[in-house]
C-alpha cells in the first residue's frame, strides 16, 4: 500500500499519530498550477467515532509558483491547519444541485477502510494558491510589446492600445 494512503481498518485505538514526511516527487503535482519544491511535513492526529475520522494537524510545505505578472518562478510556503472529517463514500449520495457550505469544505469521503492523504495535501495546496499569483506586491510584469521582464530592465518599446471602438473617432480627428 502507498504511503499516500492511511489504512484505517488497522486502527485499534481510538486515536492515532501520523508524522509522515514525503518528498516532492512522491506527491501528485499540478505543474499548470503549482510545483512542489521541498518536502511536505504532514502532522496529525486521526481520531475514529465508529466510521467517521477525524485528521487534526498540520501541513507544511514550499510550493513553486509562476507569477501571473512577470511570469518568474517564486516560492510560496504553506503552513496549513487541517481538519477534516472523513465519511464513508457510501454516505456521499449526491443529492442533486446545492450550495456548498463550510461543512462541506472540512468534509472528504474514504473507501475500503483507506484514506488518501495524497488527495487530501492536493486539495489543501489548491486552497491556498492565490487566484492570480504574483512574485510580490509590487511586480511591474513584461512588456507587451518585446517582453522584457520590467522587474530586472528596461526597454525602448511604447506601447500603446487603442480601443478600436474609438478608432473611427480618431480617424475622423485626423481628417481635420
Amino acid at each position: 500500500m502507498s504511503d499516500l494512503l492511511l489504512d484505517v481498518s488497522q486502527m485499534r485505538e481510538t486515536h492515532a499519530r501520523v508524522d509522515r514526511t514525503y518528498a516532492p516527487d512522491a506527491l501528485p503535482s499540478d505543474t499548470d498550477v503549482y510545483r512542489i519544491a521541498a518536502p511536505v511535513s504532514l502532522r496529525c492526529e486521526v481520531r475514529r467515532n465508529r466510521q467517521q475520522y477525524r485528521l487534526v494537524g498540520r501541513l507544511k510545505a514550499t510550493l513553486e509558483l509562476d507569477c501571473s505578472r512577470c511570469m518568474e518562478a517564486f516560492p510560496l510556503a504553506v503552513d496549513e491547519a487541517l481538519d477534516v472529517l472523513f465519511l464513508p463514500q457510501s454516505e456521499n449520495t449526491g443529492e442533486g444541485e446545492r450550495a456548498i457550505e463550510d461543512d462541506d469544505l472540512s468534509t472528504a469521503y474514504y473507501q475500503d477502510q483507506v484514506l488518501d492523504l495524497g488527495q487530501l495535501m492536493q486539495e489543501q495546496f489548491y486552497l491556498v494558491v492565490p487566484m492570480k499569483p504574483l512574485c510580490g506586491e509590487g511586480c511591474k510584469g513584461l512588456c507587451p510589446v518585446c517582453g522584457t521582464n520590467f522587474n530586472t530592465g528596461t526597454c525602448q518599446c511604447h506601447p500603446t492600445w487603442v480601443d478600436p471602438r474609438l478608432a473611427v473617432l480618431e480617424q475622423l480627428k485626423k481628417d481635420k
